[in-house]
C-alpha cells in the first residue's frame, strides 16, 4: 500500500471518527433535555424539599411543568446540571428523559381520557409569614417547611400590613394569631404564666404605638389590610386559630366581643346579635364562646366536639378529586401521594360543616364526622385557603412542645398541601380555567 493511499485511508477513518463523536454528543444533548421529579409515593425520597427545587428553579428564571396527577403531581425541569446537583445535595429523587420521553408524558397527560394536566410554572412568588418577630419559628408549621424546603420568605407583623408593605408580596401566611384581641383565649389556663403576661403586654404597647386604644382595635385594623390584600389579587393561606379568628374579627367590625380582662371594659350587651356574616370569607351562622376562660372563640371549630368522637389512630381526613383540566387551581392544591391525610389537632382543629358558607370548596373532610380540614375560596381578584390544625406531625402540639424534626417526616402528605400553596401563585394565569 502506498503512502498516499495510506493517508487518504486514514484520514477517513479520523474523519468517521469525528462524525460518530459529534453524533454521539448530539444524541447526548438530546438524550438529557429534562428533569422528571417524581413526587409518587414510592420513588421520592424527600417530597418536601422537592418543592424547594421546583422553587429554585423558578428564581434562576427557567418555567417549570406541574404534572398535575401524573405519578403524585411531578415535576418537570430543564436538564441543567446546576439542578441535577441541588437535587443531589438536598437527597431529592430525579431522573434525566429524553425529549422524545417528555414529549411521550405531556401528550398522555394532555389525552381527555386522563384525569391530569401540565401547569406552567413560570415565577417564584415573593412570600411573607405574618408572625410575631419574636416567635420561635418551629411554633409554625408554615415557618419551618419553608426553612426545610429552602424556600425564602420574609417575616411581617402589624406595622408592616399597617404601612401597606403586603403590596410587596404575591402570597401571605398567617401565623396562629387571634385577631380578635382575646390573646388566643388562653386566660383561663395561662393568664399567670410570664409568657402570657408579657406577650399581653408587648401587644398593648404596640397598638399604642400604632395609635390604637386597644388591641381588639389594632388586630381588626391589621384584619381589614388583609382582607383588602386579597380582594385586590393576593394570595392567603392561614393556619389554625387565623383561620376563625380573622373571620370573627371581620364579622365583630364596630362592636365589642372582648370582656374586661383583655380590653379594659365590659363586652357589648347581645353581640351574638350584631354579628355580620356577610363580611366573612369562610364562615357563618356561628356562635361566639362567650366566656374568658373557655380556650375556644366560636362553634366554628371542631376541637371538642370531636374528641369523644374520633381516636387518634382513626383520625383521617380525604382529599377530594377534581377534573385537573376543568378544576386546576383545587386540583393544584391537592396534589399528593396519597389521598387520606392524618389528622392532627389544633386551637382550631377543623370546621363544623354548618358553619361553612356553601359557597366555600371543601377539599379536605371527615365526612363521617361532618368537619372540613381543608377549604378555599375566592375573595375579589384574591384566593385563600384555610387549613385546621396547628402542626401535621404532631399530633397535640402543646404551649412549650419541642420543634418538629422535619427530617423524620421528608414525605409527610399534610406538609405537602402547605407547600401546595406555596406553589401555586406561581402557575401561569392563562392555564387556570376557573
Amino acid at each position: 500500500m502506498n503512502a498516499h493511499l495510506l493517508k487518504i485511508i486514514t484520514l477517513n477513518r479520523t474523519s468517521s471518527y469525528l462524525l460518530f463523536i459529534t453524533f454521539l454528543l448530539l444524541c447526548k444533548v438530546s438524550v438529557a433535555s429534562y428533569i422528571l421529579i417524581p413526587m409518587d409515593e414510592i420513588s421520592q425520597k424527600n417530597h418536601l424539599k422537592a418543592y424547594g427545587i421546583t422553587f429554585y428553579s423558578l428564581q434562576k428564571n427557567h418555567d417549570v411543568k406541574w404534572l398535575l396527577n401524573y405519578k403524585g403531581g411531578s415535576f418537570l425541569l430543564e436538564d441543567i446540571q446546576e439542578f441535577r446537583d441541588e437535587c443531589k445535595i438536598r437527597g431529592v429523587s430525579f431522573e434525566v428523559i429524553s425529549d422524545t420521553e417528555a414529549l411521550q408524558i405531556l401528550e398522555f397527560i394532555a389525552s381527555p381520557s386522563q384525569n391530569m394536566e401540565a401547569v406552567t410554572l413560570e415565577k417564584a412568588p415573593k412570600i411573607a409569614v405574618y408572625s410575631p418577630k419574636d416567635k420561635m419559628p418551629w411554633d409554625d408549621a408554615v415557618t419551618m417547611v419553608l426553612s426545610y424546603a429552602e424556600i425564602p420568605f420574609d417575616v411581617i407583623y402589624d406595622e408592616d400590613v399597617l404601612q401597606d408593605k403586603l403590596l410587596l408580596y404575591e402570597w401571605l401566611h398567617l401565623h396562629h394569631e387571634d385577631f380578635t384581641g382575646q390573646y388566643g383565649k388562653f386566660y383561663g389556663a395561662y393568664r399567670a404564666a410570664p409568657w402570657y403576661i408579657e406577650g399581653k403586654h408587648n401587644a398593648e404597647v404596640l397598638a399604642k404605638k400604632l395609635g390604637y386604644a386597644k388591641v381588639s382595635q389594632e388586630k381588626l385594623a391589621v384584619a381589614l389590610k388583609i382582607r383588602d390584600y386579597v380582594i385586590g389579587g393576593g394570595f392567603m393561606f392561614a393556619m389554625c386559630s387565623a383561620t376563625d379568628s380573622f373571620d370573627i374579627a371581620l364579622a365583630a367590625e364596630g362592636v365589642d366581643i372582648c370582656e374586661v380582662m383583655f380590653d379594659g371594659d365590659p363586652s357589648e350587651p347581645n353581640y351574638q346579635q350584631k354579628i355580620d356574616f356577610s363580611k366573612t370569607f369562610a364562615f357563618t351562622n356561628f356562635e361566639l364562646v362567650r366566656s374568658p376562660t373557655e380556650y375556644e372563640f366560636s362553634s366554628i371549630d371542631m376541637t371538642r366536639k370531636r374528641q369523644s368522637q374520633i381516636q387518634r389512630t382513626e383520625d383521617y381526613f380525604s382529599l377530594q378529586e377534581f377534573s385537573a383540566k376543568w378544576d386546576p387551581v383545587p386540583t393544584m392544591l391537592c396534589q399528593n401521594h396519597t389521598q387520606l391525610v392524618k389528622g392532627f389537632m389544633g386551637q382550631t382543629t377543623s370546621f363544623d360543616r354548618n358553619t361553612v358558607k356553601p359557597t366555600v370548596l371543601v377539599m379536605g373532610e371527615n365526612k363521617a364526622n361532618g368537619e372540613a380540614r381543608y377549604i378555599h375560596g375566592v375573595k375579589g381578584k384574591g384566593m385563600w385557603t384555610f387549613y385546621g390544625g396547628h402542626d401535621p406531625e404532631d399530633y397535640t402540639h402543646r404551649v412549650g412542645d419541642p420543634k418538629t424534626e422535619l427530617d423524620l417526616h421528608p414525605n409527610s402528605p399534610g406538609y405537602r398541601l402547605i407547600l401546595n400553596n406555596v406553589l401555586f401563585p406561581a402557575a401561569k394565569k392563562k392555564k387556570q380555567k376557573t
